[in-house]
């Protein structure tokens, strides 16, 4: 199967890096134009660097803006324009005990991993609506629905994104615009390598800290290994493209079968 998106415009949140990166990639390589986003200039420009090296004939942008903010969605409007797919990916993770997480701390998780994703679809969808196409796509994650003890406060944010999901797909009903959720399991990232090694120690090779990161903090996953991040991005081109055009308000997970019920 040969999935292309010519013609298309498609903006990935966070992709200066790991999984938002990869997707940036894919799409690039299905050949959608890619609007590639992080906080940084440099950083940001890496990324696209990166795509371009990776996809030579590549349609990259690179625009810095913090899209945690309403201030940078802004900037990012006044640059992009209007869009076809829109893979809200942006967030943040890390461990701790759920009674240590205070008020702030509750507050900005909700704020980067969930209001960043609202407010750009919020921005983008009428068009795409009015248009009769567009995609919306909301990066989850397996902790939605099989909560982490280490980090309950990143796996409420990935929760709110499947209702978050669900509601705006019927707000676009019979318009020919699909809104879904990517329910990404266990990636390997340089963000997940650090988060691996704090919970198993920093003196064991990565390939043994991996092994023993999903033996004792990710059992149920059937492929017992960490995903690899263009194994999502090949995810979010499908749901991309024309083929998935009956699939909207679903939570459709690449989690390596971690979550241990038939649904969601």
């Amino acid at each position: 199967m040969k999935i292309e998106l010519n013609g298309r415009r498609a903006l990935v949140s966070g992709s200066s890096q790991g999984i938002g990166l990869a997707i940036a990639t894919e799409l690039a390589r299905a050949g959608a134009a890619v609007v590639v986003n992080g906080r940084g200039e440099d950083k940001t420009s890496a990324a696209a660097d990166q795509v371009r090296k990776e996809v030579p004939d590549a349609d990259v942008t690179a625009i810095a803006a913090d899209l945690a903010s309403a201030e940078g969605a802004d900037v990012l409007r006044d640059r992009v324009g209007e869009l076809d797919i829109l893979v809200n990916n942006l967030g943040i993770f890390g461990a701790k005990p759920v009674l240590e997480i205070d008020d702030d701390e509750w507050r900005r998780y909700f704020e980067v991993n969930v209001l960043s994703a609202v407010r750009l679809i919020r921005m983008y969808l009428p068009g795409m609506m009015e248009r009769g196409f567009g995609r919306v796509m909301n990066i989850a994650s397996d902790s939605a629905v099989v909560t982490p003890l280490e980090m309950v406060h990143y796996g409420m944010t990935k929760t709110a994104l499947l209702a978050v999901t669900r509601g705006y797909a019927k707000a676009a009903a019979g318009t020919g615009v699909t809104v879904n959720s990517v329910m990404a399991g266990p990636t390997h990232t340089p963000g997940v390598e650090d988060f691996v090694h704090e919970l198993v120690g920093d003196d064991l090779p990565w390939d043994e800290a991996q092994r023993q990161f999903m033996k004792e903090h990710r059992p149920y996953s059937l492929i017992q290994r960490l995903i690899e991040p263009p194994e999502i991005g090949n995810m979010v081109v499908y749901l991309s493209s024309d083929l998935a055009s009956a699939t909207t308000g679903g939570a459709v997970r690449v989690d390596g079968g971690y979550i241990d019920s038939i649904l969601p």
